[in-house]
């Protein structure tokens, strides 16, 4: 027989609990008893028992005070008190001290069983039947991928599998967890290959409202139509397993509903995120904004810094310039909890754009900084990281307040990112781009297969400045260098967190849209 654990029950009339304590040994666990609460309290400091079945009602130390002291040695002890006792008082005092389980005798054996069954052997179970059902769903992943033909299709699938990324955390081996993540890589690589047969006619597709220009469109501007408020959210560089990650957490304050949307290649904040705000594909951006187009063909720093104008413009053409805008940036702390403190000075207007940058600080920081590489050493850290940072940030504070409001709220993303650890060499004169998973530029070129190399941008929405201009787009997870830097270059890029390339975690991104509980 498998053994199950050490139960302690303390309790005066345990003699009339026999026929428990051997249906429970029958069971698998081994069971010690004792008739008072000091007693109890002297074993427990010399044995480590793994359950405690505690009575309310003995002579000498009662109940609550026998758990107290039990908890002072070893607060983590799991107990179920088992008692004659109905008092309120007595379950919320119990309850206080974190007991597991409040039993009103009489008990039958099977009863005290299942209370036993499902603290000591809850985890043993779900992770079997974690593991079960990932194996059953891991043959049909296999069997349904070759024929997966459409955006929606990738969208459900990677879902799928983030969602047990998510479960396998707590609830799955090692074996399995490398399984998931081998399942994972051979997606991508079908992914990257469906993306790059097909991404010219998806984003040439005047029907689609797939990609990252019609996020404002598709789902604030029906909000705004039926005269409620509309916050959106961009957090940047924030990946579909992070979003999940607090899904939870976001379900305490607000009623959700999960779509998605693809972003736009490269998968770059100069892409995707002005693409968000204007309602417009690069090459449109570029016309329609001159200034852009100086900014873009000279590679320069504040690609993004006319959002706030582009949103405007963007109202005006859905025929929204009534609309009144607050647009803010956040990308530093004191500055999350200034805009925090001010929220409610901006509930009377209809719109409220925020774009907060600290999930991309953290990628972009962890190829810099050695103790980030610690703290985010894959994608569990990651999205450990980013969990403690909305729970316990500024962040919280604004969507508390929102839920309250009568802001509807969207969070998505500008695009996510990938673990790169397979250097592809690439050519490029010195005007090149300097992104680590795209370059644009004149004659760039490689003979990596791990590329997407665009020689004719117009059909990729993308502008050219001047001739033989072209972009080259890492695939899976590799990322660039250049021969004469290599060596130095490879030992700072290695494993961190990129984008701007061709994968699910960089182009599949969550639209979250959520209302408050009011």
């Amino acid at each position: 027989m498998i053994y199950k654990g050490h139960i302690i029950w303390v309790d005066d009339e345990v003699h009339h609990l026999k026929p428990h304590i051997m249906f429970l040994e029958s069971k698998g666990y081994k069971v010690s008893s004792v008739t008072n609460g000091i007693d109890a309290d002297s074993l427990n400091k010399k044995n480590r028992y793994d359950l405690v079945l505690l009575d309310q009602n003995m002579p000498g130390l009662d109940g609550i005070e026998t758990l107290k002291k039990i908890k002072s040695h070893r607060e983590s002890i799991p107990v179920v008190m088992i008692t004659k006792s109905e008092d309120e008082w007595l379950m919320d005092e119990a309850i206080s001290q974190q007991i597991q389980q409040f039993l009103i005798k009489p008990v039958s054996p099977n009863q005290v069983y299942i209370a036993c069954k499902q603290i000591l052997e809850k985890n043993r179970i779900i992770q079997d039947k974690t593991s079960a059902d990932y194996l059953q769903d891991f043959q049909k992943i296999n069997q349904d991928i070759d024929f997966i033909s459409s955006p929606d299709a990738w969208w459900n699938l990677y879902l799928k599998l983030v969602k047990w990324q998510i479960k396998f955390e707590e609830h799955a081996d090692l074996s399995l967890q490398n399984i998931l993540a081998d399942q994972i890589k051979t997606c991508n690589q079908l992914f990257t290959r469906y993306i790059e047969e097909n991404y010219e006619h998806l984003i040439n597709d005047k029907t689609q409202s797939l990609f990252s220009p019609a996020i404002f469109e598709k789902y604030a501007k029906p909000i705004l139509e039926k005269k409620n408020k509309v916050c959106i959210i961009i957090i940047d560089c924030m990946r579909c397993d992070q979003f999940l990650s607090i899904y939870s957490h976001l379900d305490s304050l607000f009623n959700m509903d999960i779509s998605y949307h693809l972003s736009l290649l490269p998968s770059a904040t100069p892409y995707s995120r002005n693409a968000i705000f204007s309602g417009l594909y690069p090459d449109e951006l570029i016309k329609r904004y001159p200034k852009q187009r100086d900014l873009f063909s000279n590679s320069s720093q504040g690609l993004n810094k006319y959002e706030n104008e582009l949103l405007i413009d963007q109202l005006s053409r859905l025929k929204m310039e009534d609309k009144k805008v607050h647009y803010h940036k956040i990308w530093a702390l004191e500055e999350g909890k200034r805009f925090s403190k001010k929220i409610n000075n901006l509930l009377d207007k209809d719109v409220l754009a925020l774009v907060v940058n600290f999930v991309d600080m953290l990628a972009h920081d962890s190829s810099k900084m050695e103790v980030l590489k610690e703290i985010i050493p894959d994608d569990i850290g990651y999205r450990h990281t980013v969990k403690s940072w909305v729970k316990n940030s500024w962040f919280n504070d604004v969507l508390k307040q929102l839920s309250e409001s009568n802001f509807e709220v969207i969070i998505t993303s500008d695009h996510g990112s990938v673990k790169v650890n397979r250097e592809v060499m690439v050519s490029a004169d010195k005007d090149a781009s300097s992104g680590v998973r795209y370059k644009y530029g004149r004659n760039l070129n490689t003979r990596s297969k791990n590329v997407i190399k665009i020689d004719e941008p117009q059909k990729y929405r993308l502008p050219a400045f001047g001739p033989q201009f072209n972009y080259l787009i890492a695939k899976n997870d590799s990322y660039f260098l250049y021969p004469n830097d290599a060596h130095k270059y490879k030992n700072k890029l290695l494993d961190s967190f990129q984008h701007g390339g061709v994968s699910m975690e960089e182009m599949l991104v969550p639209v979250i849209k959520m209302k408050g509980f009011k």
